[in-house]
């Protein structure tokens, strides 16, 4: 008991819930969900899911820890769980960023928190350096800029920049991101890769904000000193508009770059050890909305809603991907985020939508097939975790608003 007075007095405003200990709880391997509330009253919480398959609790809920800001835009997590277990996430629009410390899965607290740094705001991804750090993406320069509700924003920066950030909250080094070469881009950082082996660094360039579109742009950098090596124009295609507001990178196993764009686009980024940036748009997915994509082994699996679900392409041939799978979830189901567990071989995916469901998708990796994991199920009884009404373990109750998800290691 003294220990959690002694947590609650040196955190004000934080509210720490004891966990709930249904069957199966403790097995070992978790889900961490970053929420917030519906309504836009409550505060914005991490809620720790049981995901272990042997499980007798596996898909119930067993805590959830609140912090002290009320819920704007509850956005990304990192990707992946940190070995470190102290998690990024950020509540986009309120311009607050908090590092969870899971170390102790069934015992959740916020370690810290932070808004503008290094004289940027509004950070959007987190990824992690082989130094254990954090390299975030700050889509606006001038501190003080973004604010609840996005109050002041007329007129805010075109330009941003990459923080390195360490697990105590506390600024390593931050570059700007504006190109003299490139004065009328758009140039709002919006998600990185770290390539270590060649030391580099890839960054998109797309906007948060509905009144700035036409994001075209990515950006490569050494990494051991964060130099901009170059700026280069994406890929425009046959299509003419899939290229527009690249957002995601992820890593293929041919080495290259495959970058998601807001409107459905695929491009395959080459020739980043020599500074070329070579682009090709080699896949459109169907619609004009795809979200977070994953890439397990030769297989890319995006979040598409225009299909209600996913498609998975094999990029063992990268420059001619071919669809192999689709999975729709439900006729009214608007799919973002995605996720890998390489221990369960299961998908985490997240919707936009209110009273969407939080599934978990079982992937074989021989084949491409997803298909929705029927035994991960809420107390209702369905496949999939609800963030409906519901009294929650730190004390409030309401509907959730879930958007980042990551597995424990």
């Amino acid at each position: 008991m003294l220990r959690w007075l002694l947590l609650m007095m040196a955190m004000p405003g934080l509210v720490v819930a004891a966990p709930v200990s249904p069957p199966g709880a403790g097995a070992g391997h978790y889900l961490f969900v970053f929420s917030g509330d519906q309504a836009g009253k409550g505060k914005d919480f991490l809620a720790v899911i049981d995901a272990d398959p042997a499980s007798p609790g596996y898909g119930r809920l067993l805590t959830s820890v609140a912090t002290d800001q009320t819920s704007v835009r509850p956005h990304h997590t990192e990707y992946e769980m940190p070995a470190s277990g102290m998690l990024f996430a950020n509540d986009h629009d309120a311009n607050r960023s908090f590092i969870f410390d899971l170390r102790d899965p069934l015992h959740p607290r916020v370690a810290t928190s932070f808004t503008d740094m290094a004289g940027f705001s509004m950070p959007h991804s987190f990824l992690r350096l082989p130094n254990g750090h954090v390299l975030a993406s700050f889509q606006h320069a001038g501190p003080g800029m973004a604010k609840a509700g996005m109050a002041g924003m007329t007129g805010h920066a075109k330009h941003g920049g990459l923080v390195e950030i360490d697990d105590g909250g506390k600024v390593v080094r931050a570059v700007a991101n504006a190109d003299p070469g490139f004065p009328n881009a758009l140039m709002m950082p919006y998600s990185l890769a770290v390539l270590p082996d060649i030391d580099r660094v890839l960054s998109t360039n797309s906007s948060m904000h509905d009144e700035d579109i036409g994001g075209t742009t990515i950006q490569l950098w050494r990494l051991s000193d964060l130099t901009l090596l170059k700026t280069a124009y994406l890929d425009v295609g046959a299509e003419k508009y899939a290229h527009l507001n690249p957002e995601e990178v992820r890593i293929g196993p041919d080495g290259a770059a495959y970058i998601q764009t807001y409107a459905c686009g695929i491009e395959r980024i080459t020739g980043m050890a020599s500074d070329r940036l070579d682009s090709k748009l080699v896949h459109v997915f169907p619609g004009n909305f795809c979200g977070v994509p994953t890439i397990v082994g030769h297989y890319l699996i995006q979040s598409v809603e225009a299909v209600k679900g996913f498609i998975v392409l094999d990029i063992a041939d990268g420059a001619n991907p071919r669809e192999v799978s689709r999975l729709t979830i439900s006729p009214t189901f608007r799919p973002h985020w995605t996720g890998w567990d390489a221990k369960t071989g299961r998908i985490v995916a997240t919707a936009t939508e209110p009273g969407d469901r939080t599934y978990l998708l079982q992937f074989d990796q021989k084949t491409g097939s997803l298909t929705i994991d029927q035994t991960f199920r809420g107390t209702d009884g369905k496949p999939g975790f609800r963030f409906a009404k519901r009294a929650w373990p730190h004390g409030w109750t309401g509907a959730g608003k879930p958007h980042g998800a990551v597995f424990s290691r």
